[in-house]
């Protein structure tokens, strides 16, 4: 059955097609390319390209069911654990196996959740990820409330002005401190990420906190954002994250499988605002903490390891 509805002010000034997608998001992009080109989508009642910018009180049209029915009245009833919560944006502790949000129908995901919560306290069920953790990365993520929310976290992220701190178990003992400046290119096809020339530009910085032989906690900064950016990086100097499987070393992996390590030990730990101005000028200077989850806690305890 089609569907109407209008476009709220936390989705004005968002695209067509981001604002679509954050309602359905279990449709697949070609599905809602192809309702955009070929006009069975509609704003105001005419045709609109997917990348025009709407405009609370715009009318979409839509030629599928409504959000409500096509998620079956919330499907997966779960919580997240949140860090920090005001009107505009969350911070939730993501843990491990878990997607942001879903790649296909029917999938379990950070943001399905926040909207769970958000409608068991009777509030707007919206929530848009500024940023994105891999599915078995852990920690902090925010999560903004609105279209405008988004837009200003996402313009900080992009100026520098949010600063992004992980710890990680890596292979062997690196040196006390280092600094990995190398592009990265991404092949969507096989959705991983390698060392190239031709790739964007990506800096990490590391700084050894404990460590061994066989293996090290240390703190990363990541000063750019490029996807597996630490995974890969670390890699690339001999230091792979423990358990991880697609940049990792299997011989290291398999041994380490044997002690219960069975996900990439990396956990977003931190997140500092700087200097926001505006209308998130009062989060300036905040620092947003999240506790390792247990695989990595035990690890380090284990080893007599003390976590920041």
């Amino acid at each position: 059955m089609a569907h109407k509805l209008t476009v709220s002010s936390s989705d004005g000034g968002r695209r067509l097609d981001k604002v679509i997608r954050s309602i359905w998001p279990g449709l697949p992009l070609s599905v809602v390319m192809k309702g955009i080109r070929t006009g069975s989508v509609r704003l105001d009642g005419k045709k609109a390209s997917c990348d025009v910018r709407v405009s609370a009180g715009q009318e979409i049209y839509v030629p599928w069911e409504s959000p409500r029915e096509a998620a079956g009245e919330y499907r997966y009833r779960r919580t997240v654990p949140v860090l920090f919560r005001d009107s505009r944006i969350w911070a939730v502790n993501k843990p491990e196996n878990l997607l942001v949000q879903p790649d296909r129908k029917d999938q379990d995901n950070v943001l399905d959740r926040v909207k769970y919560m958000l409608h068991l306290e009777g509030l707007e069920e919206r929530a848009y990820a500024v940023h994105r953790l891999d599915r078995n990365t852990t920690g902090v993520l925010l999560v903004a409330l609105s279209g405008v929310s988004l837009r200003i976290l996402q313009d900080a992220f992009r100026e520098r002005k949010i600063r992004k701190t992980y710890l990680a178990v890596v292979a062997s003992f690196p040196p006390k401190e280092g600094e990995i400046r190398a592009p990265l290119l991404k092949d969507p096809s096989s959705n991983t990420v390698r060392v190239d020339p031709a790739g964007k530009d990506a800096l990490t910085r590391y700084r050894l906190l404990a460590g061994g032989n066989d293996a090290s906690l240390v703190e990363i900064d990541l000063v750019t954002g490029r996807s597996h950016q630490a995974r890969v990086h670390m890699a690339s100097i001999g230091y792979p994250v423990l358990g991880d499987i697609r940049y990792g070393s299997e011989e290291i992996n398999g041994k380490w499988r044997k002690r219960g390590i069975r996900r990439p030990l990396l956990h977003s730990y931190r997140i500092l605002f700087g200097d926001l101005g505006g209308e998130m000028e009062d989060l300036s200077g905040m620092r947003i903490t999240a506790p390792p989850a247990g695989d990595m806690e035990s690890l380090c305890a284990s080893r007599g390891w003390r976590l920041p």
